[in-house]
């Protein structure tokens, strides 16, 4: 079971394929993960649900490919 005090700030997020999808800026009140803008594409906020989180070491693995993680995602405002 994933904990959110096992996600921390600055861990990477890949996909079920293993590439990268993001960085994260912080766990929001929410309850979804934000990541930072700055190695996004489009240099904006992304948010996704932790019930997307397959499991976590020392980086966070989804549960969907990164491609799937990117379309599905939240611009954050």
């Amino acid at each position: 079971m994933i904990h959110q005090t096992d996600i921390k700030e600055h861990m990477e997020v890949v996909g079920s394929d293993g590439k990268h999808v993001g960085t994260v800026d912080h766990l929001a009140k929410s309850g979804l993960i934000k990541l930072t803008k700055t190695d996004a594409k489009d240099h904006q906020h992304h948010l996704f649900p932790v019930s997307w989180v397959e499991k976590v070491d020392e980086k966070i693995h989804l549960n969907k490919s990164s491609q799937e993680a990117q379309q599905q995602w939240q611009t954050a405002a």
